[in-house]
């Protein structure tokens, strides 16, 4: 498609998306803790976006992979998807500022276990298993069963007793499909519905804006799976998904042709901003000669449209947000 011909008029971001309130709550957290001049880090990323990490690491806030790489009396953010106990038990023992970013979704979840290790369930954990959700999960349930695509499925024991919960981010979908196959499997089933309703509200807003477009344009870590499930859900209504990682990947203003209204979604890890900049890189890159001249003020009223207290990526006083 040659600049002069592009046929995209509209953007339209969906209403709930951005961080969700957990992720914004653990990099607030980060940010005040640099910002009162602690010497401060994350205990893993604390969002997998690299210009959120960026713009962390020039305010003086790393990433570390273990509490090894923490000197005695600096501050150790933890992320949102939190850690098994031990892990905080040893940050108190090393003298460590422990700043708890855990979502308040995930202590809950957290509880939830814990609840049903003591009543004596077998817990049924659906999720993926190297997610730091589902390992920090497995501190307080050692024993849970942790399975993910239907074919794992099989592996579920017949018990008499049995639990199911969630890692907060999977399809709802999924979690009840589980649940009507684990009722063959047990005599007393006791499903825990730990999937985050903010995770329900950002696919049903996607589905929504989907149905009103020609195309959707969702933006997050490749390896994300709440994204990915943006990008299926999409699939389902028969609208055709691009998932992108940022603005960079918009290389290619062939693939908007034909498209005159242009959907934009985000994964949990999404800043909102990122967004805004994608709505606008399309309508400069394969709008219509209107669209082109005005993509800055566009992209300015989608993204008032979309952006919520709920969706912002901050809720940080302006001077310090600013200053990051």
């Amino acid at each position: 498609m040659t600049a002069g011909n592009g046929t995209v008029a509209e953007i339209r971001i969906a209403k709930r998306t951005g961080f969700c309130y957990g992720v914004r709550e653990a990099i607030d957290k980060a940010k005040e803790a640099s910002a009162a001049g602690k010497v401060t880090h994350t205990l893993g990323q604390v969002v997998h976006n690299e210009g959120v990490i960026r713009d962390l690491q020039s305010l003086g806030i790393e990433t570390v992979d273990t509490l090894d790489d923490v000197d005695t009396g600096a501050a150790v953010v933890i992320r949102a998807h939190g850690v098994r106990p031990d892990v905080m038990e040893r940050a108190a023992s090393r003298g460590l500022e422990v700043i708890d970013g855990t979502c308040t979704w995930v202590i809950q979840e957290q509880k939830e276990i814990v609840k049903l290790v003591d009543e004596g369930y077998t817990i049924v954990l659906l999720g993926t298993p190297k997610h730091p959700e589902v390992v920090g999960l497995l501190g307080f349930a050692p024993n849970a069963i942790v399975v993910d695509e239907e074919e794992d499925w099989e592996q579920i024991p017949r018990r008499k007793k049995m639990a199911l919960i969630s890692q907060s981010t999977q399809p709802p979908w999924k979690f009840e499909k589980l649940a009507a196959f684990m009722v063959s499997r047990s005599h007393e089933l006791k499903i825990v519905n730990t999937v985050c309703p903010v995770t329900i509200r950002r696919q049903e807003d996607t589905l929504e804006t989907a149905r009103e477009v020609d195309l959707m344009v969702v933006v997050g870590g490749r390896s994300s799976a709440n994204t990915k499930e943006l990008t299926r859900l999409c699939g389902i209504v028969g609208t055709r998904a691009i998932q992108i990682e940022s603005v960079r990947d918009l290389t290619d203003a062939a693939a908007f042709k034909g498209a005159r209204v242009v959907g934009v979604t985000g994964g949990t890890s999404t800043p909102i901003e990122d967004l805004h900049a994608v709505a606008q890189r399309i309508l400069e890159m394969a709008g219509t000669a209107e669209a082109r001249k005005n993509a800055a003020a566009l992209a300015d009223a989608a993204f008032a449209l979309a952006a919520t207290p709920a969706g912002r990526t901050t809720s940080l006083p302006t001077t310090l947000a600013a200053a990051g």
